[in-house]
């Protein structure tokens, strides 16, 4: 089993930032694109940001220039640092992992961490 932790979100103000982080753990043999996706009421779950192993991100168009996106692969952590956070951007914010389970098992699996609220108040 593979467990995708959150941390991080809340409320803040226009202009604010936030900071998000999840780690996998579990069955991890390895990890290839880590990142965020988020979904507001009525719409569809939309790709944030998202970074592969080789360390290469992935941005929306709707958040380049105000957040970026790191990784520590070691711990298997990723972290969305928000700025610059206008109203659009709230959302439930629901971090992703393609895994590898197993060393004989090239296969990647994908994970969902459970969501966390992200508000952005004028």
């Amino acid at each position: 089993q593979v467990h995708l932790v959150e941390s991080g979100g809340g409320s803040v103000q226009v202009g604010g930032s936030l900071r998000l982080s999840c780690v996998a753990s579990g069955t991890v043999f390895g990890v290839d694109n880590m990142g965020w996706y988020r979904q507001a009421p009525g719409n569809q779950r939309d790709l944030v940001a998202e970074i592969f192993s080789d360390g290469s991100p992935n941005f929306a168009d709707s958040v380049k220039g105000r957040f970026t996106i790191s990784r520590d692969s070691a711990k298997n952590t990723v972290t969305l640092q928000m700025n610059s956070l206008k109203p659009e951007d709230t959302a439930v914010y629901v971090c992703h992992a393609a895994v590898q389970i197993a060393y004989r098992d090239s296969r990647l699996y994908n994970y969902w961490g459970q969501g966390t609220q992200v508000t952005v108040s004028s």
